[in-house]
């Protein structure tokens, strides 16, 4: 996951329900044009927390931005983690900054990893990406190599020069790349991958809007629980027409949301304690428990099946259909 949306985040700092880790830049390499790799380690030299293939940090910048971005490395030791940032040149802050000036030896926060983005390990693979899509991707592709299982991957980038990982991939075998600029302009073709796959794989999506919106279309009549998607920019706008009451079932406390503000941000504004970072539902740090209500989901990280049963809910980007939402907090 890279994030570079400015967004209300960046004007205040997330908050975890874990404490955050001191980590200091130990390394940077180059990957691909405007692709570096960043090796962070702990500060006090203690193991960091384990991850699976598909889970992302939060980057708590020192300019005062926060990003997530996934981490790399399919085997962590517990002593470093990495992540892949790519510059984007339309960044209002993030890529930006980590490009322009984060060095080694820098010092800065991140959070224990999260995953919305898991591996189902025991299936047949489909791996379809678009440029910096390739960093939660690219772990996936180390553990299923070295787990011997069946796999085939898509990668598509602007040029070769875009491309991280290119002749590794190329050597581990069932890969095929896509160039724009020696494709006279043409892109991927998602939907014809996706109606060549098996009918029993698991088929994973990371990549730019266009390509992801190409692969749920193409996908739209297979089985939900063999599709995965991460999307790096908010799948939807924030729903902020406000209208409804939001009541804490622990404390008894009840906020009115009011038109042009979100959930969380009602809540943040009155102190109550509660986790977020992104701010637009894609990360899934201030998803909470719905014990009453219909929320009007907004978010890329539930599925259609966990939308549609509405017993958790994004705060950043949700709004609701009932006149009351009932949260267990």
């Amino acid at each position: 996951m890279n994030t570079t949306t400015v967004t209300a985040a960046e004007a205040m700092p997330a908050k975890h329900a874990g404490d955050l880790i001191d980590m200091r830049v130990t390394a940077i390499r180059y990957a691909a044009r405007d692709t570096n790799l960043y090796e962070f380690a702990p500060l006090d030299g203690k193991p960091l927390p384990p991850y699976e293939p598909g889970a992302h940090i939060d980057l708590h910048l020192p300019n005062g931005l926060v990003r997530q971005y996934s981490l790399l490395n399919a085997e962590p030791d517990g002593s470093s983690y990495t992540v892949g940032v790519k510059r984007d040149p339309a960044s209002r802050g993030g890529s930006r900054y980590v490009h322009d000036e984060l060095r080694v030896g820098k010092t800065l926060k991140i959070s224990a990893p999260r995953n919305n983005f898991p591996l189902v390990e025991n299936a047949g693979h489909v791996l379809l990406l678009g440029g910096i899509g390739i960093t939660p991707i690219w772990c996936m592709v180390q553990r299923l190599h070295k787990l011997g299982r069946s796999w085939k991957l898509y990668y598509a980038c602007r040029s070769r020069t875009d491309m991280a990982f290119l002749q590794t991939l190329e050597a581990m075998g069932p890969a095929q790349f896509h160039f724009d600029d020696e494709s006279a302009g043409s892109f991927l073709d998602v939907k014809a991958i996706v109606a060549e796959a098996p009918k029993d794989a698991h088929l994973y999506c990371c990549g730019p809007t266009p390509m992801l919106k190409a692969f749920e279309a193409a996908t739209a009549d297979w089985p939900r629980a063999q599709i995965h998607v991460e999307y790096f920019t908010p799948k939807q706008e924030a729903d902020k027409k406000g209208g409804f009451v939001v009541e804490l079932a622990r404390s008894g406390q009840e906020f009115v949301i009011p038109e042009g503000k979100s959930i969380l941000q009602v809540l943040l504004d009155a102190g109550v304690d509660v986790d977020y970072s992104c701010e637009l539902g894609i990360c899934g740090a201030c998803e909470q428990r719905v014990i009453s209500g219909t929320p009007e989901h907004r978010d890329a990280i539930l599925t259609e099946e966990e939308q549609a049963s509405n017993t958790k809910v994004m705060i950043c980007c949700a709004g609701c259909k009932s006149e009351r939402l009932v949260l267990d907090l």
